[in-house]
């Protein structure tokens, strides 16, 4: 199963072609996608009028969203934080930790177009769609 990212749902939604947003393209209606609960939030957030975010809702609607927390995740995301500093990776986001701890957790692979996720990817085995 692929998750995909906030940062690849914002450039799609805002019709920006790159390699991700291409490789979703190609992705939707032929594989399983999911998004998480707090990527979903991120992205409508950002959605300015009330006609926008309903319609930008029933487009997001039709992939599963299930849940990136819970107590589990919390804990490994914040072991996992404290081994990549050690390492000298500082993550700068508690979501983006959240989100990578989960597809580590669960074996899922994950669509970015955000470099936080490569210390994810080069110490601790997140799986990565290209």
């Amino acid at each position: 199963m692929i998750l995909v990212d906030s940062s690849v749902w914002i450039d799609h939604l805002r019709d920006i072609s790159t390699p991700q947003t291409k490789r979703l393209d190609e992705l939707l209606g032929k594989e399983p996608l999911l998004i998480g609960d707090l990527i979903l939030a991120e992205v409508l957030r950002g959605v300015t009028r009330e006609l926008d975010f309903h319609r930008t809702r029933e487009r997001l609607s039709r992939v599963q969203c299930i849940s990136i927390g819970g107590e589990q995740v919390a804990l490994q995301a914040a072991r996992n934080c404290r081994l990549l500093r050690s390492r000298g990776h500082t993550v700068r986001g508690t979501i983006d930790a959240l989100i990578a701890t989960r597809c580590i957790q669960d074996d899922l692979q994950l669509l970015h177009s955000d470099r936080d996720f490569e210390p994810f990817s080069a110490h601790l085995g997140l799986q990565t769609v290209t």
